[in-house]
């Protein structure tokens, strides 16, 4: 990147554990590296902080307490919180303004809109599909209002063309592969007997019980799977989402337990500690992530460089950036195609071959390339100064 540093404000939507906020959290500490003064902001109602040390700075913005379950509510507050925040003069001090979510970009929306900001960057990860129309339309405006727009994936870029007119950046994920490595640590075995992990094989899941991440369809291929391997077990992790997911996880208890499935089959861990993550993907054998809608999927590439072979639903945007033979894939509406691709993913040969093409795919998805692109979308805004 050429030219003097920048002050970027990076904003995301919450402090917790979700893709879009450690994406923003790795870029930031990528344009730090760059010699940029990046800081990530994001609400943080509990007042815990990020749940990541960076390198980049980050700003904890002080933020309202809310009962759940009202998620336009929920957006409203969060847009307040960061209007409240940088309401001072001091708190704008940045040259560039870059959203990563809904909340934010309508935070930076309002303030362009008051002259506080004279623009800002807006990345999209993927949109959501709202049947609030109120909720619709907050979503649409913290598109369009954006002065540049990045996306992770060609898929998002092409969404964007075709619904609002938009040419945006395609700028992908990237991974840590000095944190995400295939090589074991003595603690590894520890932290698997306290999940309470047996003999295998284990299925990892990460993004929670969430429609989107398909878990329902999952849990019924993994009865499929476990009559043939009887001491598998799945663990679904994650699930510290702003959305209310309560009918959808009822549905997916309620599969469980008319299920014939033994005890201690599928752990639903929850968030796990950051520090525990690396270890989470060495003990398993296999992630599976048949997600009916994603950004770009970052946890593949985590589970790549982990040396876990991927099974993935063949939809963009897996096809975009993914060859035909760098995972098993499956037809993600279907029980059955899940299910198979979970029996085939554990042939040893083939397990192999995924995990030698899953270390090539990672080395390719650099944070530093990522940063290193955005910075050639900031210079095509030019500095934009605190008003």
């Amino acid at each position: 990147m050429t030219g003097h540093p920048l002050r970027i404000a990076l904003l995301a939507h919450s402090t917790n554990p979700r893709g879009g906020v450690v994406h923003a959290l790795e870029v930031g500490n990528a344009l730090a590296t760059l010699g940029h003064a990046a800081v990530v902001h994001a609400p943080d109602a509990a007042g815990h902080g990020f749940f990541r040390a960076t390198i980049c700075d980050t700003v904890p913005v002080v933020a309202s307490r809310l009962m759940p379950g009202d998620v336009l509510a929920l957006i409203e507050t969060r847009v307040a919180d960061y209007l409240r925040h940088f309401a001072d003069p001091e708190h704008r001090r940045f040259d560039i303004f870059h959203a990563q979510d809904g909340i934010s970009g309508n935070a930076m929306a309002t303030l362009k809109q008051r002259g506080l900001i004279q623009g800002f960057v807006r990345t999209v990860h993927h949109l959501d599909s709202f049947a609030d129309l109120r909720i619709a339309a907050l979503q649409r405006r913290a598109v369009v209002e954006a002065d540049a727009h990045v996306v992770v994936s060609q898929k998002w870029r092409e969404v964007l063309d075709e619904e609002f007119g938009l040419d945006a950046t395609v700028i992908g994920n990237g991974v840590d592969r000095r944190r995400y490595s295939q090589h074991g640590h003595p603690s590894d075995l520890a932290f698997g007997r306290s999940l309470g992990l047996r003999r295998g094989p284990v299925f990892l899941s990460i993004g929670g019980i969430e429609e989107r991440k398909n878990t329902v369809r999952l849990l019924q291929a993994f009865t499929q799977v476990v009559a043939f391997h009887p001491d598998a077990q799945l663990i679904i992790a994650g699930g510290s989402s702003l959305l209310d997911h309560d009918a959808y996880q009822a549905r997916f208890a309620s599969v469980l337990t008319d299920s014939d499935l033994p005890a201690g089959a599928v752990l639903c861990i929850g968030p796990v500690a950051d520090a525990d993550m690396p270890a989470l993907y060495r003990v398993a054998d296999a992630l599976v992530f048949p997600s009916i809608k994603e950004g770009f999927g970052l946890v593949v590439l985590e589970a790549m460089a982990s040396g876990l072979p991927v099974v993935t639903a063949a939809i963009r945007p897996f096809t975009d950036y993914l060859d035909a033979d760098d995972v098993v894939w499956c037809a993600p509406d279907q029980i059955s195609s899940i299910a198979d691709a979970m029996m085939v993913v554990l042939e040893p040969a083939l397990a192999a071959a995924l995990v030698a093409r899953g270390h090539r795919v990672a080395a390719r998805h650099d944070w530093r390339r990522a940063a290193e692109a955005l910075g050639s979308v900031y210079q095509t805004m030019g500095a934009f100064t605190h008003a």
